[in-house]
Parts: C-alpha cells; sequence; structure tokens
C-alpha cells in the first residue's frame, strides 16, 4: 500500500530553491522572547504585528510583508513554550500555499529542527481517497538538512500509513487487504512474510483467531500474517497489532453509536506495520517480527456465542461471556506466538477498551509492563518526542474477576473489578512471552479536531516507541 502523503509535496531537501519566489521564514517565539524580538522589528513588520495584536500566545500567527506587500515572515506564537516542537503541527494548514523555512526558536530544547520537521508533516497530512477533487495543497518546508529529511520522511510516511489504514472504511479494509498491506511493506523492504487464512488456521495452530472471524467469508476470512526482517544476530523485536478490521460486537451486537467507528478497530495492525515502517525504512540493527491476526467480527450463522469455550495456541481454554471482547481472543493466540520466537522484547498494539479511554481520555496512550526498566524508558522516549503515554498498573488482586467457572479463564471480567483496561491487559499477560513485553491500548483517532490534529485517524505511540528502540538496539 501506498499512501497518498508519501507523495504530497511538504517537504523540500537542503539548499532547494522555491521555483516562485524565496521562501519565507517562519519564526516561533515565546511570550517571554517577544519581549526582546519586538523591539529588533523593522518599521513594517512591526507594524503587521500591531495589527494582528500579536504578543507570540500560543497558536498565533503574524504574516509580516515586505516592502512591496509580498509575504516575508511568518511569525508564530509558541505561549509558554510548553507545547514543544509538536506546536508546528498546526502551521502547515493555516499557512498559505508555497514554501517556507525554519528558524530555531531562542532556547529551543535539542532535537527541535527533527521534531519541529516531523510535526510539520504530520500537521500536513490529508485523506481525500474519496473526495472527487483532491484536497487544496499545504504549505512546504524546505532547505531541510539531508538527515533531518530522510528521518522525517521516515517517520512521517510510516506515521501517514497508519493513519491512511484506519482512516479507509471497512468495505476497502477488510482482512485481504490488511495482509496486502503487509505485503507491499515486506517487498518494498526485502522482508519474509507468511499468511495463513481461513480453515488453515486451525491446522497452524490459531484456533482463537478462527474462532473469531469463521463467521466472515470469502475476501473478508480470517488471516493471521507473519513479517520478519533483519539479522538473525540481531536483538530480536516482535511487535504484534489487532487486526479487527470491523467490529460489531459478534452475536453481542453494539448499538449504533458504539459501531460506528469501529472501521477503526483494526489500528492496532496499523501501527505495527508503521512502526516496522520506521524500523525497516530506517535501517536500526534489529531482528523484526510482526504479527498481525487479521478477522473482522462479523454476525453469522457460524459466529461465536456467549458461553462458548474456545481453545487458544497455548492450550489455554478460554471461556466467552461477551463476543464484544474479542481483540484479546485473537491477541492471545498472537501472544503465544511470538513466545515461540524466544524474543529479547515484544509490543503489542491494540485498539482494545473503552476504559483506556475512560481513564485517560482519546489523546493519552496508556500502556502496560511488568518491566519497569522498560517502563522507564518508554517514559522517557514518550517526554523527548511529545508522543503522550501514561504507565498503568497490572494489579494483581483485579486477577481472579477473570476465573471462569468451567474454563482456565474467561474474556469479560466480572463486574466487581471495574478497571476493563486492567483486568484486559491481565488477560494478555497470561499469553505474554517470558521475556520483556508490554501492551498499548490505543484509540488511533481524533474525535475532536484542533490545530493540527484534524477528526479522524490518528498515530499513536508508535514515535515513542521507535525513539526507545534506536537506543534499545543500538
Amino acid at each position: 500500500m501506498i499512501t497518498r502523503h508519501e507523495h504530497a509535496d511538504w517537504l523540500g531537501g537542503p539548499g532547494e530553491q522555491p521555483p516562485d519566489a524565496p521562501a519565507r521564514q517562519i519564526l516561533g517565539v515565546t511570550e517571554s522572547a517577544w519581549v526582546s524580538v519586538e523591539p529588533t522589528l523593522d518599521a513594517t513588520a512591526a507594524a503587521a504585528c500591531r495589527m494582528a495584536d500579536f504578543h507570540a500566545r500560543a497558536g498565533q500567527v503574524c504574516l509580516a510583508p515586505d516592502h512591496d506587500g509580498a509575504l516575508r515572515e511568518v511569525y508564530f506564537g509558541l505561549g509558554d513554550g510548553s507545547g514543544g516542537a509538536m506546536a508546528y503541527r498546526a502551521l502547515p494548514k493555516r499557512l498559505s500555499a508555497g514554501s517556507y523555512r525554519l528558524t530555531r526558536p531562542v532556547n529551543a530544547e535539542p532535537g527541535f529542527e527533527e521534531a519541529a520537521v516531523v510535526a510539520w508533516g504530520l500537521g500536513a497530512y490529508r485523506f481525500d481517497r474519496y473526495r472527487s477533487k483532491p484536497a487544496p495543497e499545504v504549505a512546504r518546508i524546505v532547505d531541510v538538512p539531508t538527515e533531518i529529511e530522510r528521518r522525517a520522511r521516515a517517520i512521517v510516511g510510516a506515521c501517514a500509513l497508519a493513519r491512511d489504514m484506519v482512516n479507509t472504511p471497512a468495505n476497502d479494509m477488510g482482512p485481504a487487504e490488511i495482509a496486502q498491506a503487509a505485503n507491499d511493506l515486506a517487498t518494498a523492504h526485502g522482508a519474509g512474510l507468511t499468511v495463513t487464512g481461513g480453515a488453515e488456521l486451525l491446522s497452524a495452530g490459531y484456533p482463537a483467531v478462527h474462532a473469531v472471524g469463521r463467521a466472515a467469508t470469502g475476501d473478508r476470512a480470517p488471516r493471521f500474517v507473519e513479517l520478519s526482517w533483519g539479522a538473525t544476530s540481531h536483538r530480536h523485536l516482535v511487535i504484534i497489532g489487532k487486526g479487527v478490521s470491523f467490529d460489531t460486537g459478534g452475536l453481542d451486537l453494539k448499538p449504533s453509536s458504539g459501531m460506528r467507528w469501529m472501521k477503526k478497530d483494526m489500528g492496532g495492525a496499523a501501527h505495527a506495520l508503521a512502526l516496522g515502517s520506521m524500523i525497516m525504512t530506517l535501517g536500526l540493527p534489529i531482528r523484526l517480527t510482526v504479527l498481525i491476526p487479521a478477522v473482522e467480527n462479523a454476525v453469522g450463522p457460524d459466529a461465536m456465542r456467549p458461553g462458548d469455550v474456545l481453545a487458544t495456541r497455548k492450550g489455554l481454554s478460554v471461556e466467552v461471556g461477551n463476543t464484544d471482547a474479542e481483540g484479546r481472543l485473537i491477541l492471545a493466540d498472537a501472544l503465544t506466538r511470538a513466545d515461540e520466537l524466544k524474543p529479547d522484547l515484544t509490543l503489542d498494539l491494540a485498539t482494545l477498551t473503552g476504559a483506556a479511554r475512560v481513564a485517560l481520555g482519546p489523546q493519552v496512550v496508556p500502556f502496560f509492563t511488568p518491566d519497569d526498566r522498560l517502563a522507564a524508558k518508554l517514559a522517557a522516549a514518550s517526554s523527548a518526542v511529545q508522543d503522550p503515554l501514561w504507565r498503568m498498573p497490572l494489579w494483581k488482586d483485579y486477577a481472579p474477576a477473570l476465573e471462569s467457572d468451567i474454563a482456565d479463564i474467561k474474556n469479560d471480567p466480572d463486574a466487581w473489578a471495574q478497571a476493563g483496561s486492567v483486568t484486559a491487559a491481565l488477560f494478555l499477560q497470561r499469553f505474554a512471552p517470558a521475556g520483556p513485553w508490554a501492551h498499548f491500548d490505543i484509540f488511533a483517532w481524533n474525535a475532536r479536531a484542533r490545530p493540527g490534529w484534524p477528526t479522524g485517524a490518528e498515530a499513536q505511540a508508535i514515535r515513542a516507541i521507535f525513539a526507545m528502540l534506536e537506543a534499545w538496539s543500538a
């Protein structure tokens, strides 16, 4: 799958000259720095800033012309500076089409240049696959150093892949299309790929994946995708992504309001492929395996039923108390497969629970791990690249809520435990590999538009994870 965003003209390399007019300068400035910057402005720029009532408050923009009236400079308010480089996500669609150069703000944090270019690229994203007319061109950042350009294209392009996949409706993004996206990525990077589908899942040892997806047939039949890349001498990373292309809830049918955006329930798969794309494009010294159970949780004569007891790859039996808690079932088989590979690190990403949103809302991703060192590294990376993560507890006293009267475990916890994202993580921990493991309960969606963050798909956690992996693999 080639995303449209990879062809979007949002970035230019070192020394590139715009074909029509000189690139305009962009100066980000905090309110405290503005006090010293303002007196240095020439008369034209000072007048423009007065007219715009510009005081460098967060998000303010002042367009300063030259003596002929053409746009020369852009002043961008950073407020108290707490928004960091990610504040630049707001600019590409607020400025007119054309070429711009970033000027480093006073007292900018280390790594500002790359972070700001990545932010610019994330803010330039558009999804116009289904529009009769393409979206308007966005402002373009130019004269970016070669290495920053290379890294920014890889990171922004991978995030665009995840967003494109999540934004695509389920009629065009079923299990077959998820597998095809993995195939496209494998082909582009010379990776190995195996896809097991339909009834073959039973003989291959993925009974839970088959059970969840068996009500969907034909091109929408369930699949298990395994992508492999990198030298065996490197540390082995397994990334798992939940690939529920559409979640009706099964026989425990969701209400229409709960089903409306369930095209995004394959967000974990999209993020797993996107993270894999970052790793392979930038050549991290990692042995990589990406595992994706891809299913549609459909309603049909062969759908799993409440009360069914399912087999799993690990050999544990699972009582199905609720067919709408299907993501953890397919992840159970994938985590068991990961354990067989004896990885040095396993990470799973899933749009798993509404409880995660109740706990932390849509913008902060909870993650769970029993490994304190891994948690600290993820937290540090999250802060460094402004990709919000928050560690949640694997609270063992809630584990009894998953006990079944007739099976080894059940997929719907007793109501007394209440903490739905925690009990879901505890369920996954029963199947997780013996080595370091972390689970990310992502949302993958912006329900409310704000400058730089349009309504629709959002890439979450993977920039932070990638930053952590760069240090981990070194």
